[in-house]
């Protein structure tokens, strides 16, 4: 196979990077944290999509895209379903909350480690309208946190307290919330409304912040894609298939938009993120709404720290989660989604968001702290 140079690697991201479409299809993974740590190899069909192995201790539950939100949510329960009678056949728990790693570790335990639900939407049209994948990519990533810290379900190791609210996030703790902008972007360039056009001229490029993310990630040897072109390294397209698939940062390109930035739910509370996340980025009227509670949040200092460490105890991030989840009710309703659903997004905005909580807090609530 021929090998790549640095440009044509990149070139090769940026052109994969989005498949232009409009928002309907949405597509979902749950990630199962297994115990004892030893997912069945192989991939098996399932009813609807497949059950994967990522590592000895995640299994990946996938659904094919789906044409609408309760599709998805029907498929993917079919989908829970099934695989859970097969770790009954081989004798393992789904634990019920997202990692055992610690902050200390490399990078890519986030991705073989550690357990959490991805939400796959379209990219949005290669345009500057309401739902245009510039203005979509900039949304994703202003919600990422508030996301994060909402769903925040990781305080444990070894059954004690970290001091964070998810491990897993703490993975993430020195990200930009804007990719491929670190401390170069000023805040005025990111229009106050999604009413304000980007245009061709903007700052926001998500094909480039993309490709400069992927070249610049640490591959499993802790050196870049980058620094292995440039010290010599005869790198192929299989090569970069595989760094690509092995990374998770919060908002990737992989064609469409796949938003990872939600801890494992316990019981059927996948749902839950699923919903919310599909109705701000997929409804027009909430998208403007959560754009309008998060577009200040890109200039936040140290805002993926707060969200893991914080969650939504950090008053910044707690006022956003609550315009963020109202907007996301205002969708559902209005997209006239089943009363079931509803009621589990009102319940989780009770329990959690309006008092300033989150999953983790009522692990932390049972767990005997250390005197």
């Amino acid at each position: 196979m021929t090998n790549l140079t640095e440009q044509a690697a990149e070139e090769l991201v940026t052109a994969r990077a989005f498949a232009p479409g409009l928002p309907g299809f949405v597509g979902v993974a749950v990630d199962l944290l297994l115990d004892p740590a030893s997912a069945p190899a192989g991939r098996r069909p399932l009813r609807h999509g497949f059950l994967d192995a990522r590592s000895s201790r995640v299994a990946v539950v996938s659904a094919p895209p789906s044409p609408g939100l309760e599709v998805a949510l029907r498929r993917m329960s079919d989908d829970l379903a099934a695989a859970t009678r097969v770790m009954d056949q081989h004798g393992l728990t789904v634990l019920p909350f997202a990692t055992e790693a610690s902050p200390a570790d490399p990078p890519h335990t986030y991705a073989t480690g550690t357990a959490g639900i991805r939400i796959g939407l379209e990219a949005g049209p290669d345009d500057d309208g309401p739902l245009g994948l510039r203005r979509r990519w900039v949304l994703a990533h202003n919600l990422a946190p508030v996301l994060a810290a909402a769903f925040a379900n990781a305080p444990l190791r070894h059954g004690r307290p970290t001091g964070w609210r998810s491990v897993r996030q703490a993975l993430r703790r020195d990200l930009a919330v804007l990719p491929g902008h670190p401390g170069n972007l000023p805040v005025q360039r990111i229009p106050d409304t999604l009413a304000a056009g980007f245009g061709p001229g903007s700052a926001i490029d998500p094909r480039t912040a993309w490709a400069a993310h992927v070249m610049d990630s640490p591959t499993i040897t802790g050196r870049s894609l980058r620094e292995r072109f440039r010290t010599g390294a005869r790198l192929t397209a299989n090569d970069l298939d595989r760094h690509l698939a092995g990374l998770r940062p919060p908002v990737a390109a992989r064609g469409h938009l796949e938003i990872d930035v939600v801890d494992s739910q316990p019981g059927n509370g996948w749902r839950v993120p699923v919903a919310v996340i599909t109705a701000l980025l997929d409804d027009p009227r909430a998208a403007q709404e959560a754009y309008a509670a998060t577009a200040h949040l890109a200039g936040e200092p140290l805002l993926w720290e707060r969200a893991a460490r914080d969650a939504l105890t950090d008053p910044v991030l707690a006022d956003a989660a609550r315009a963020c989840f109202l907007a996301a009710y205002g969708a559902l309703a209005r997209q006239g989604v089943s009363r079931t659903l509803r009621d589990a997004v009102a319940d989780f905005t009770e329990t959690y968001v309006n008092r300033g909580r989150c999953p983790a807090d009522d692990l932390l609530d049972h767990t005997v702290r250390p005197v």
